[in-house]
């Protein structure tokens, strides 16, 4: 169980840590803060920059802790909330699946992160090492909450698309 645990804590917290670096340096073909806050702000997050980096370091943080299996359920509640908020704004519109860049790929994620919460890291982590037992249905359900807490809260900052001003000509 502890090596199973392992490979989807580093497979699921890497691969949003990589996410992350993409938003906040540019690594792995992303765009930075700049071109990311550009898209942030056209899905309605202002100051977009200011959204972009946040992002970017939740995701970093987020996917590292729970990569190492550090302070495990709020690692879960950051990966599970990030992916809510991308399922929300970008990818719920266009359905299922990632081919037609649907939620799956963000469900999966969050889901993944969400399940660890509920189990615990086990025993090859930071937490299981320092002997701190953070996995059972009551941590799931604090990460699960948490989690929904900071994507509603992220989610209300958001500001509608403003549809461009009509003119009348009144002659």
């Amino acid at each position: 169980m502890g090596i199973g645990l392992l490979l989807l804590r580093l497979t699921v917290g890497v691969t949003l840590a990589a996410h992350g670096a993409q938003k906040l340096y540019g690594w792995f073909g992303g765009y930075g803060p700049e071109r990311t806050g550009q898209f942030m702000e056209a899905m309605g997050f202002l100051p977009g920059r200011r959204h972009a980096v946040l992002a970017g370091a939740a995701e970093v943080g987020g996917g590292l802790l729970l990569a190492i299996g550090f302070l495990t359920p709020l690692a879960a509640a950051i990966v599970a909330s990030v992916m809510l908020v991308a399922a929300v704004t970008v990818h719920l519109k266009n359905g299922f699946f990632a081919m037609t860049n649907g939620y799956e790929y963000a469900f999966v994620l969050g889901l993944a992160g969400l399940s660890i919460a509920f189990t615990g890291p086990g025993p090859l982590s930071i937490d299981g090492l320092l002997g701190i037992s953070v996995g059972g249905t009551a941590w799931g359900l604090a990460a699960v909450a948490v989690a929904v807490i900071g994507a509603t809260g992220q989610l209300a900052q958001r500001h509608p698309a403003q549809a461009p001003l009509a003119t009348t000509n009144k002659a």
